[in-house]
C-alpha cells in the first residue's frame, strides 16, 4: 500500500496541475507535428511499437474509450459523492461519460464514412488495378484487394480526448481528502494510479501514432476533432448550467459546487 501511495502522490503532483491541463493540448498538437515531421522525412527504423499488433495496441489502444470508460466511472462516482453526499449530482458528473461515448461512437463513424465514399479498391497495397466492382472496404478485403481512402486517424482522435479527459476529471483530486484507514482511501488511491498510468499509455501511444502511422493530414484532421471534443464539453459546455458540469474544484460545508471555472 505505501508503494501505491508514494505512485498516488507522484501522479497528484503530475496530472492534476492546472498547469498541465492548460498545456498538454499544445503539448499534443506539438509532438503529433514533431512526430509527423520525423515519419515523412527522416523515419525511424521498423520497431515493436510499430507493429500494428503489438500488446499496446491490441489490448489498450483498441480498446481505449472502454478502458477510459471504465475507470472513470468509479472514480467519478466515487469523489463526486465523497464531496457532495448527492446522488443527483454524482449522477449528473456520471453524464460525462454519456456525452463522451456520443462523442466517440459519432466521430468514429463519420471517419468510417469519409474513408468509404473516398476510397477505391486496388490490387496491391501499390495502388494499383482499381477494382471498381468492389462498392465497400469489408467487400474489398474479402476479394483480397486493399481499399485507400481518406482514413482520418481514429487514434490520433481518442487518445487526445481520452488524455485530456482524464486529466480534467482527475482535478477533483484538489478537494478530495480521505482518511487512511479507510477503505475509501484505498478505492480512490488505486483508481488514482491506474488512470494515470492509462494517460500515460495514451500519450505514449500517441506520440507512436505520429511517427509510424498515417498521413499528416489524417493526423492532424485526428488530434483536431480530439481537441474540438474536448474544448468543446471542458471548455464551453460544460461551464453551462445546464450540463454536466465541471469536476469540483470549490466547496463548502454547506453547499457543494458542482462545477468550477478555469
Amino acid at each position: 500500500m505505501e508503494h501505491l501511495e508514494r505512485c498516488e502522490w507522484f501522479l497528484r503532483g503530475t496530472l492534476v496541475r492546472a498547469t498541465v491541463r492548460r498545456y498538454l493540448p499544445w503539448a499534443l498538437v506539438t509532438s503529433m507535428l514533431a512526430g509527423s515531421f520525423l515519419k515523412e522525412f527522416s523515419p525511424l527504423p521498423e520497431s515493436y511499437l510499430s507493429n500494428k499488433r503489438n500488446v499496446l495496441n491490441v489490448y489498450f489502444v483498441k480498446v481505449a474509450w472502454a478502458w477510459t470508460f471504465c475507470l472513470l466511472l468509479p472514480f467519478i462516482a466515487l469523489t463526486n459523492y465523497h464531496l457532495t453526499g448527492k446522488a443527483s449530482l454524482v449522477l449528473r458528473r456520471l453524464s460525462t461519460l454519456v456525452v463522451g461515448t456520443a462523442i466517440w461512437y459519432v466521430c468514429t463513424a463519420l471517419f468510417s464514412n469519409i474513408e468509404h465514399y473516398t476510397g477505391h479498391c486496388y490490387h496491391s497495397p501499390a495502388l494499383e488495378g482499381i477494382r471498381k466492382e468492389c462498392q465497400s472496404k469489408q467487400h474489398c478485403h474479402r476479394e483480397g484487394g486493399f481499399w485507400h481512402g481518406f482514413d482520418i486517424s481514429g487514434h490520433s482522435f481518442l487518445l487526445a480526448f481520452c488524455a485530456l479527459m482524464i486529466v480534467e476529471e482527475m482535478a477533483v483530486l484538489h478537494e478530495v481528502k480521505t482518511d487512511r484507514g479507510h477503505c475509501l482511501h484505498t478505492a480512490i488511491t488505486s483508481l488514482v494510479v491506474a488512470l494515470g498510468f492509462l494517460t500515460f499509455i495514451w500519450l505514449w501511444m500517441f506520440l507512436c501514432t505520429a511517427v509510424y502511422f498515417h498521413d499528416v493530414s489524417q493526423k492532424v484532421f485526428g488530434t483536431l476533432f480530439g481537441l474540438l471534443g474536448w474544448y468543446g464539453t471542458y471548455g464551453f459546455w460544460y461551464q453551462k448550467s445546464y450540463s454536466p458540469g465541471l469536476p469540483l474544484q470549490s466547496s463548502s460545508s454547506n453547499l457543494k459546487q458542482d462545477s468550477y471555472k478555469k
